[in-house]
Parts: structure tokens; sequence; C-alpha cells
């Protein structure tokens, strides 16, 4: 009938309208929220960036503390290893970046922190970075690893879902200087251009 059509069809144009407002929503959110979240820092100083007590177990069969940044400049990259596009499309990124500068005879040490030591154990994390050179796995007891998460000032938080949980994190890369101090981040799929200056700012290139 003529009628039904009509309130049918209505019915439609009312779905998708309500549908365009949740997603200006979403949008809105992560362009102010979230986005910024995942990719900036805190609003505060960052001359103490990455000090603390924490003692953590690395894949490489060190211990990472604060004097691990030390020594050779470094990036530091908060992680895990079930993440399912931000952590191996960074690790994508950062195995470009060491291709690259090693072959100017300027190589990047990197550490992938883990953000679910409940998961990732020394094992799992060596698999997990192996396929990269230069990237060391650090993971350790949750305390040890919530004193870096702070000691660094990036965002973790665990997320329960239907079948277990997951981990929502901070996915800027973290740059050090031979010294161990901040010099800077690389953030979330950042232009290439930018992190190629970035990169050669830090390390002389």
């Amino acid at each position: 009938m003529p009628g039904t059509e009509n309130r049918g069809g209505l019915r439609r144009i009312r779905w998708a309208l309500w549908g365009l407002v949740v997603l200006a929503v979403l949008v809105v959110a992560w362009i102010q929220v979230i986005g910024p979240r995942l990719s900036a820092l805190p609003d505060a100083g960052t001359a103490n960036l990455g000090r603390g007590d924490y003692r953590l177990a690395a894949t490489d069969g060190s211990t990472f503390t604060q004097d691990s940044l030390k020594g050779a400049p470094s990036a530091v990259f908060f992680g895990f290893t079930n993440c399912p596009d931000v952590c191996p499309t960074t690790l994508g990124d950062i195995a470009g970046w060491q291709e690259e500068f090693a072959a100017k005879g300027k190589p990047l040490r990197a550490y992938l922190v883990t953000v679910d030591p409940e998961r990732d154990t020394p094992e799992r994390l060596r698999d997990y970075v192996s396929w990269v050179p230069g990237v060391v796995g650090v993971t350790g007891a949750p305390d040890e690893v919530a004193k870096a998460v702070k000691a660094f000032r990036v965002y973790a938080r665990k997320v329960q879902t239907e079948d277990g949980y997951t981990m929502d994190h901070s996915a800027m890369v973290l740059l050090f200087d031979a010294e161990g101090r901040y010099a800077g981040l690389v953030g979330y799929q950042e232009d290439p251009a930018r992190t190629r200056a970035t990169l050669e700012a830090l390390l002389g290139a």
C-alpha cells in the first residue's frame, strides 16, 4: 500500500540521519579526545621523561632501567603482542627506519615496552619483535610496568571484551638522545618527510 511504503521510506531516512549523527560524534571524539591522547604527551615538562625506578626484563637478556636510554640514541614504544593494528604498523615503520639509517651508519636502538605484562612473557615478546633488527622487547612484573608507564607518561588501560580483554594505549614513539634525554616523538603514521627530518636530527644523519 502507498501509505505503508511511505512510512517505510521515512523510517529508512530517519535511521540514515541518526547514523550520520553517530558518525559525526565519533569523528569529533577522535579529533578532540582519542587521537590527541594516543599521539601526544600530556602538557608537562619533559626534562625527566623516562626517569624512574622501574626495573624490567629485556629480551636481549639485559635489565631495562632509566640508564638503558644512555649510550646511543633510542626509540621507545609502548604496545603489546595482541595489538591488532597500531603495534604491527609501528614495528613496520621502525623496520623501515632501521634499514634506512643503518645504511648510513647511524643505527637506531628501539625498545617495545609491553603494556600487557600478564600475557607478554619475555619469550613471547622475543618472538614478536624478532623480525625487526635492533628492536628489544621489554616486560616484567605488572607493578614495574606501571612504574615505566608513569615514568614515560604514556597512556595504557585494560579494556574488557566479550572474549577477554584488550589494551588501549598511546601510539607515539618516544625518542631519546645518547645522554638519555627526551628528544621528541614520532606520531602514529606521521608524515614520512617529517619523521625522516626528526630522526636525522636525532641521529646526526
